[in-house]
């Protein structure tokens, strides 16, 4: 069975084409910049170049046409036609507190959607035009939603409702709902792994350091609490996103400027956290470089960041009591030495020690790392995220009828003999560059 997997941003649209027999990766790629000048497709097939594209996409609709063009071309595609995919897996951002586990999508659940849309005003409806365009393109093979926020439909009420009026809550569902939870799910069961424990015995703090940055504590093996909210505004600073902030701020700078509702949500969202304070930078590898260089704001926003950070791992380990692992995850939590290092300054005496030298070495997508210090309490790894095979699994376990929330359903990826075959071939590579890597390397493969 092949399943295609779709990822809709804001402006981007990530896509996996799986052969679950032989459990490989056939082709992978994201189309950028998805109604901004400068829409391109960066495309991979397996034993084939990746290859970069420009191509106008005013719309995900479009991007999801360009995608399936690139999966049937001559010269660079993966299949012989779309009859060869059995089944989409969608990320859906929001699924309010109607679903606590992926399912299979129909006129009705794709309504939900779009009445909760407005809980995820620049993620939901991206969502759902993918959906719609995929189910157009592929109408006659079953789609699938994936929630972000069904791995924390676990969280307790006093961890999830706010000090406002309750009636909000009843009538407007205003209530923490946390996202990134298909990654958080993935790193959480590997880590369960690491650690040889089952997930119910697991207490973890995960880091999930992207473009947008969340935090999770996991106790006994599910989420019960996380730094976004009710939107993914709310919590740590973020590449263009505020994060906790006074929310008085934003009724006295409207007075004083007279800027619009619409506007100061736009400035929350896409003028705020690391651009904010830089003026001009999103990515970190930016930031450090401009920090490396003398900039001042540069390294303000480094330090902002990563005290956000420390404070919230300290509020999660007085949550949970006890801490088995601390897990750095995602793009910059993955690939930068520096802000982990960061991060963990100063947490000695909470038990968590980090081997520096074992972190400057950790900059790895293709395989699991232990950083973790002499005498440490804690558990600190490095664990590439892998959002799409947590999709796939889902999306072949419902068509098979043998899907049940994660508490009640085992994944492939946590039995100790799981293999990432894509990750383990690239890795093989990297230790040839890198043949010091392999001494920090949590679980050989």
């Amino acid at each position: 069975m092949i399943i295609l997997t779709l990822n809709c941003g804001s402006s981007s649209v990530k896509y996996r084409v799986f052969d679950w027999q032989q459990k490989a990766i056939l082709a992978t790629g994201i189309v950028e910049r998805v109604g901004m000048p400068g829409s391109f497709i960066e495309h991979y097939s397996k034993g084939k170049e990746k290859v970069n594209r420009r191509h106008d996409c005013p719309n995900h609709r479009v991007a999801i046409a360009l995608i399936t063009k690139m999966l049937l071309d001559k010269e660079q595609g993966a299949l012989p036609d779309l009859n060869a995919i059995k089944a989409v897996g969608h990320r859906v951002v929001h699924g309010a507190e109607i679903f606590s586990k992926s399912i299979i999508i129909d006129d009705k659940a794709l309504n939900i959607f779009k009445d909760v849309a407005d809980l995820s005003p620049l993620h939901n409806p991206a969502n759902i035009m993918g959906i719609e365009a995929a189910r157009e393109v592929l109408p006659a093979v079953p789609h699938c939603a994936i929630m972000d926020t069904a791995w924390h439909q676990t969280m307790p009420k006093h961890a999830f409702i706010y000090a406002l009026p309750y009636e909000w809550y009843e009538q407007y569902h205003v209530r923490r709902y946390g996202f990134h939870g298909t990654s958080l799910l993935y790193v959480a069961k590997r880590a369960a792994v690491l650690l040889d424990k089952k997930p119910a015995a697991c207490n973890l703090i995960t880091l999930h350091i992207g473009n947008g940055v969340s935090a999770n504590a996991v106790k006994n093996g599910i989420s019960v609490d996380t730094s976004m909210g009710l939107t993914p505004l709310e919590g740590l600073v973020m590449g263009t996103r505020s994060g906790d902030i006074d929310p008085a701020i934003c009724f006295y700078i409207m007075r004083k400027t007279g800027i619009a509702q619409e506007e100061m949500e736009t400035i929350l969202n896409k003028k705020s956290g690391v651009l904010g304070i830089t003026r001009k930078y999103i990515d970190r590898r930016d930031v450090v470089k401009a920090a490396e260089q003398g900039d001042d704001l540069a390294k303000l926003a480094i330090e902002i960041e990563v005290y956000r950070l420390r404070k919230y791992i300290g509020a999660y380990y007085a949550a949970l009591g006890r801490v088995d692992a601390l897990i750095f995850t995602a793009g910059v939590g993955e690939m930068s030495p520096l802000y982990r290092a960061k991060t963990v300054a100063g947490l000695e005496d909470l038990g968590v020690v980090m081997d520096f030298e074992k972190n400057k070495l950790s900059q790895t997508r293709n395989v699991e790392t232990d950083i973790t210090g002499k005498n440490s309490k804690v558990k600190v790894f490095v664990i590439p995220t892998d959002e799409e095979i947590v999709m796939t699994e889902d999306t072949y376990a419902l068509l098979q009828g043998i899907y049940d929330v994660h508490t009640e359903f085992e994944y492939s990826f946590q039995k100790k003999s799981y293999v990432n075959l894509s990750r383990a071939e690239a890795l093989k590579s990297e230790l040839i560059k890198n043949p010091k890597l392999k001494d920090i390397i949590a679980l050989s493969p």
